[in-house]
């Protein structure tokens, strides 16, 4: 997640500095940048270039500032609402599919606020399906009818649920039956379902959930035991709170694709895993991505793990999970758009 956090006072400037100091430490958060007075010109650009927004100052200024920006719960960033004391975070804007509720409850956590959530699904502590698709990383086929399934499962009713049998859903399954939420459901199956989708359905509405690419990138020193390998892949899906059966694929660059420990532990998971060529490593370009000089020292690309991840992931694709280091092991996450 890319956050700016923006500010108005000396006040709110001081808290801005603590908490990016602390958001910095998180590796699912890629960039955080600080902004400071000057809303007006300032929200515009936000609003389009991040993945969320914390406004350190008054909710009137806050709401009058985005008003005129709010297009989509699909593609409106995640905005929370601090007061200048820090005393309550508020899930202001894109709560389920932009991720304000669940950044409300870290930056709560971070500086020991209150965090106020106001999606009805959650304060009734049901399951949104928009919840559901944002944490499998799912997109939604049709926007349009959330609400009417929010609405049902409010209301307890069944929802269905149709998968492929040949494909393994122990993701969904996990995640249903860990979930603290409620949330009435009926699993079916069908062969006419796509293996990368899930059908949703209750009366003669439905829509269509679809798995994004989840790609793992890795890095490691030569030689590096699959062990070892394992233990930064698991604590970085841990970190994420992805299951092992949702990723799609592991990647690194060709210098890898003789190491043992990559190959070994692509087997034993079985996920598929393949390597980047080094010329499109060393043309690929991102903001996002850390550059390592040591790296480009030795094999002339200045990183690993993340490029591979972004480019395996394809056109648009993003990090969820910067490079974060394991005992000579690097691991980045990406998804596609």
């Amino acid at each position: 997640m890319k956050v700016a956090i923006i500010s108005v006072s000396d006040k709110g400037q001081e808290l801005a500095f603590d908490l990016k100091d602390k958001l910095d430490l998180d590796s699912t958060i890629i960039m955080c940048d600080l902004y400071h007075k000057n809303v007006k010109k300032y929200f515009p650009i936000l609003f389009h270039e991040y993945d969320a927004i914390i406004a350190i100052m008054a909710s009137g200024i806050l709401i009058r500032s985005i008003a005129p920006l709010i297009e989509s719960k699909l593609t409106d960033p995640a905005v929370v609402n601090i007061d200048d004391n820090g005393r309550f975070a508020i899930s202001t804007l894109s709560g389920h599919l932009g991720g304000a509720n669940k950044l409300t409850k870290k930056i709560s956590n971070l500086i020991n606020a209150t965090p106020v959530i106001t999606t009805s699904t959650d304060v009734n502590n049901k399951l949104g399906i928009d919840v559901l698709a944002r944490d499998l990383y799912l997109s939604i086929d049709n926007s349009k009818e959330i609400l009417y399934f929010n609405k049902a499962i409010l209301e307890g009713r069944e929802i269905s649920l149709t998968v492929n049998p040949n494909k393994n859903f122990e993701y969904l399954f996990e995640y249903l039956n860990n979930t603290n939420m409620e949330i009435n459901v009926s699993i079916y199956y069908s062969s006419k379902i796509n293996t990368d989708e899930i059908l949703v359905s209750v009366d003669e509405h439905k829509l269509i959930l679809k798995e994004k690419k989840i790609v793992v990138g890795i890095g490691c020193r030569r030689g590096k035991e699959c062990e070892k390998i394992r233990d930064g892949f698991m604590k970085s899906l841990d970190d994420l709170n992805i299951r092992q059966s949702r990723v799609n694929l592991l990647t690194s660059a060709e210098i890898k694709k003789d190491e043992k420990g990559i190959l070994e532990l692509s087997e034993s998971l079985g996920i598929p895993v393949e390597f980047v060529e080094i010329d499109k490593l060393k043309l690929f370009e991102s903001n996002d991505v850390s550059k390592s000089e040591f790296v480009y020292s030795k094999f002339g690309i200045y990183g690993v793990c993340e490029p591979s991840a972004l480019i395996m992931a394809g056109f648009e694709s993003k990090l969820i999970y910067k490079k974060t280091s394991y005992d000579g092991v690097t691991i980045s996450v990406a998804v596609s758009r």
